[in-house]
């Protein structure tokens, strides 16, 4: 019975130590390659949480296609990381729109709801011209339930202008240089366009692994550990 456990156990050891062995292989990011320093730091929103951030723009072909894994990231992310969703805007009168209508859905109480609509929507159904009128917005926002005149009110509202400043505001604090790209905790930021594989497709799974270690590099911070 004993050298049959063993004949069990063996080669599942060998798979643990295996595992373990392509864990501690994965290479650390590096700065400059596969992230930058934000200077001056950030403040953040997130309380004893780190704060990952993406910068994102509806009119984004590559936020698009970044959406699928970072669902799937998200899933598994830390308990002690908060991810939030900021509208980058580079330029208010193409850029804006969007923000805006980002932030009028989440007035309305139905923030996020129909994010991933909104994208294929935009990329996959070859609605662009929602992108910068804000009557196609309404139109299309109707379809889905929303009244007009409610989408109108808020997307104008004094509490959306002012969020709509503060993305632009944080768009350039943060130095964003270009879209998606993720800030951790107000210091780090990286983004899918920084690794890549040999062909220049996106290398998704190296991605999210800097931005692992980039939030472990931030706890270790927090902690006032080096």
């Amino acid at each position: 019975m004993i050298s049959a456990l063993k004949r069990l156990l063996v080669p599942a050891c060998i798979a643990l130590l295996a595992s373990a062995g392509i864990a501690s292989a994965q290479p650390a990011a590096t700065l400059g390659r596969d992230f930058t320093i934000i200077n001056p730091a950030q403040p953040t929103d997130s309380g004893k949480k780190i704060e990952v951030t993406e910068f994102f723009w509806y009119g984004c072909i590559h936020c698009y296609h970044l959406e699928a894994p970072l669902k799937a990231w998200l899933k598994r992310k830390p308990a002690d990381v908060e991810f939030r969703y900021v509208p980058a805007i580079f330029d208010p009168a193409s850029w804006g729109p969007m923000a805006r209508a980002f932030y009028a859905l989440d007035a309305l109480g139905v923030g996020g709801k129909y994010h991933d609509e909104i994208f294929t929507a935009i990329h996959k159904d070859g609605f662009k011209v929602m992108v910068t009128d804000p009557r196609v917005m309404a139109d299309w926002f109707a379809t889905k339930g929303i009244e007009k005149q409610k989408f109108t009110d808020a997307y104008n509202s004094f509490a959306v202008n002012g969020r709509v400043k503060r993305s632009e505001d944080m768009t350039r604090s943060y130095d964003v240089p270009g879209t998606p790209a993720l800030a951790v905790d107000g210091k780090y930021m990286t983004g899918p366009s920084m690794v890549v594989n040999q062909d220049g497709s996106v290398n998704y799974e190296r991605f999210f692994q800097v931005l692992d270690q980039l939030i472990a590099r931030a706890r270790k911070e927090r902690a006032g550990q080096k």
